[in-house]
């Protein structure tokens, strides 16, 4: 009886009390900031600077000026949804009102409220309730989309990583996207199939660049990631071909290569779709010989047929995959690019080509706006 009586006192009723409401307030703030819940700890907030905003104006217009009310405006225009954002504006409007009548007609002296502050404070909160309205429509809170365009770089990445090789190979994969942005029109996917022993590497350059075909690239690096492994390899690209027709993009084709190399013998097929022939070193002759698939582009029209071009990886060879961002550019023509690439390419051949790939896109084409991508694959003695 005395321990209940101690549980039903006021002190542990009162501490029950807070933690329920310290779990209601953490719980709030995280789907908040998650994007899922209400907006009122944001709006409350809010709301509370503004009167001290004004009570700072009224102390010290020339150190806090009456257009420092735009400061919850535009905060609000980035934390609020539309309709907790207009009851922000209205009481930022009373506090208008409030300090032009406490500090008096803005002929009298400066820091007061001047028609200009008005304009700017009515400005502010304009491209804020645009900005609320857009967030609104497209149903991703500004704390989010970050976060997301972040999730959606590092799934690309993920997805174009390369599998594991056995003992005896050496692989590397570089990409820079166009002008220095996050996402690229160029990935790569890759799988070992058969038991292991075949390895399927699929590089593919999306029409356009950087932002704009980085939702298209994301999409097809997933589905081009489903069919690799799925189909026998003479039939990878035609199901690709039929997958891109069917997404009926204004921008709707694409290029690619699709390498079936056999780890054990070295021997391997080049089946292409419109894409820049793959480059293969022979280290008896130290020569680099083009190795060039016919096949149209992806997404062009149904029914295209693809060749492959067969060869083979003795001890020492590399092979180069690329994209034209690589090679071509608007001042000279994509056999220049070769010729530079293979020129570059040269150096590395003492050292093995030990990250050589971020180097040779450095290196030729540094400064293209476009997107570059460059697989590289070397056989050790």
């Amino acid at each position: 009886m005395a321990r209940r009586a101690r549980a039903d006192s006021y002190p542990a009723r009162l501490r029950k009390s807070a933690q329920r409401a310290r779990t209601a307030l953490r719980k709030s703030g995280v789907d908040y900031f998650r994007g899922d819940g209400s907006d009122w700890i944001a709006l409350a907030g809010l709301l509370l600077t503004i009167p001290a905003i004004t009570w700072g104006t009224l102390l010290n217009a020339v150190w806090c000026a009456p257009a420092a009310l735009v400061l919850p405006i535009v905060a609000g225009g980035l934390l609020l949804r539309p309709a907790s954002l207009l009851g922000l504006y209205a009481t930022a409007a009373a506090a208008l009102i409030v300090e032009s009548v406490a500090l008096g007609p803005y002929g009298q002296g400066a820091a007061r409220v001047t028609p200009g502050t008005v304009l700017v404070v009515a400005a502010c909160g304009f491209f804020g309730l645009i900005v609320a309205q857009f967030r609104a429509r497209v149903g991703v809170p500004w704390r989010r989309g970050g976060t997301m365009l972040f999730d959606l770089r590092e799934r690309i990445r993920v997805q174009s990583a390369l599998p594991r090789l056995p003992q005896g190979w050496h692989r590397e994969m570089a990409l820079r996207p166009a002008g220095g942005q996050s996402f690229s029109g160029d990935f790569v996917v890759a799988a070992r199939t058969n038991g292991g022993r075949t390895l399927e590497v699929v590089l593919t350059d999306v029409s356009g660049k950087g932002m704009d075909a980085g939702s298209r690239a994301l999409l097809l690096s997933g589905a081009f990631g489903g069919l690799l492994g799925s189909l026998p390899p003479h039939g990878f690209l035609p199901a690709a071909n039929g997958y891109l027709l069917r997404q009926d993009w204004d921008e709707g084709f694409a290029t690619s290569i699709h390498l079936v190399l056999d780890l054990e013998s070295g021997d391997y097929e080049l089946l292409s779709a419109g894409h820049p022939p793959a480059l293969q070193l022979h280290a008896g002759s130290g020569h680099w010989e083009e190795m060039a698939a016919e096949g149209p582009l992806l997404g062009v029209y149904d029914g295209a047929q693809f060749d492959a071009v067969k060869g083979s990886l003795a001890p020492g060879d590399v092979l180069m995959l690329f994209t034209d961002g690589l090679v071509e550019a608007s001042d000279r023509d994509i056999a220049d690019g070769i010729d530079r690439l293979t020129g570059e390419a040269d150096r590395y051949v003492v050292t093995g080509f030990e990250g050589a790939a971020w180097h040779l896109i450095e290196a030729c084409a540094k400064d293209v706006n476009d997107d570059r991508a460059l697989l590289l694959l070397s056989r050790r003695h």
